[in-house]
């Protein structure tokens, strides 16, 4: 069973920046789509970035610009720098596979305060 770790969340002012870490317990980004993905109290998990096996990547909407989504392979590591940081950031940031494939981690908490 693959355990998927994130961290680097954290307590940041709006506009600032962090980056966050996910480290598979297997070698799997070059076998699925991976992505990050948030919840926010009272809502829905949703997917903020994807990166394909390829390399490319998609953002939703609502961090287009803001968040890059990138991948070391040699570290087994992705990351998600996320910029110009927004209130209603504030979530768990998850990463997993697209689909979900794997037991979601703990997650790391990235709180944005105004």
């Amino acid at each position: 069973q693959v355990q998927l770790v994130e961290s680097g969340g954290g307590l940041v002012q709006a506009g600032g920046s962090l980056r966050l870490s996910c480290a598979p317990s297997e070698t799997i980004f070059n076998i699925y789509t991976m992505a990050w993905y948030r919840q926010a109290p009272g809502k829905q998990r949703e997917l903020v970035a994807r990166i394909f096996t390829s390399g490319l990547t998609n953002y939703a909407d609502s961090v287009k610009g803001r968040f890059t989504i990138s991948r070391d392979n040699a570290k087994n590591t992705m990351y998600l720098q996320m910029n110009s940081l927004k209130p209603e950031d504030t979530a768990v940031y998850y990463c997993n596979a697209v689909p979900s494939l794997y037991q979601w981690g703990q997650g790391t908490q990235v709180t944005v305060s105004s």
